[in-house]
């Protein structure tokens, strides 16, 4: 099986943690960016830490944890390539990957409960992007990246 990085801040790393347990106990490869402690850390170096692993290849996916979700998603989106998204419930866990092509995933520790998260992270690993028309929206999103959208 492919790599799937993971990152999180002091607020989101027991989640982290437990998600690496189950990537790794279905046989998946797991690289942790950390953070592994509760003290206080800068979540845009973890979320930057995935993006760059995920945007290199070396990881085909990404997990990023902070409090809300919100404020690593960010950072990780900050890296060119990748594509992440906050999986507040099942259907957005299915349709970040089915229609926008994801490749990190976001939670929020303090606002969801584990199972959950779980749950659609099994969700967004086993659900293929849709291509088609929504493949013309995801090279629209690379686009902005290259500075080349005519707006």
């Amino acid at each position: 099986m492919y790599k799937i990085a993971v990152g999180s801040d002091h607020a989101g790393v027991d989640y982290k943690n437990k998600l690496k347990d189950h990537l790794e106990m279905i046989g998946y490869g797991v690289i942790d960016v950390g953070t592994n402690t509760h003290d206080s850390v800068n979540y845009p170096n973890f979320g930057a830490a995935v993006g760059k692993k995920v945007a290199s290849g070396e990881c085909k996916f990404g997990i990023v944890v902070c409090s809300t979700g919100i404020g690593i998603s960010i950072a990780a989106n900050k890296v060119r390539g990748v594509r992440c998204g906050i999986a507040y419930d099942d259907e957005v866990a299915r349709l970040i990957r089915a229609h926008n092509d994801a490749n990190v995933i976001a939670f929020g520790q303090n606002r969801m409960n584990y199972e959950d998260c779980e749950r659609r992270l099994d969700i967004f690993l086993n659900t293929q992007f849709d291509g088609g028309r929504h493949a013309t929206r995801v090279d629209l999103l690379c686009s902005i990246e290259e500075d080349k959208l005519d707006c």
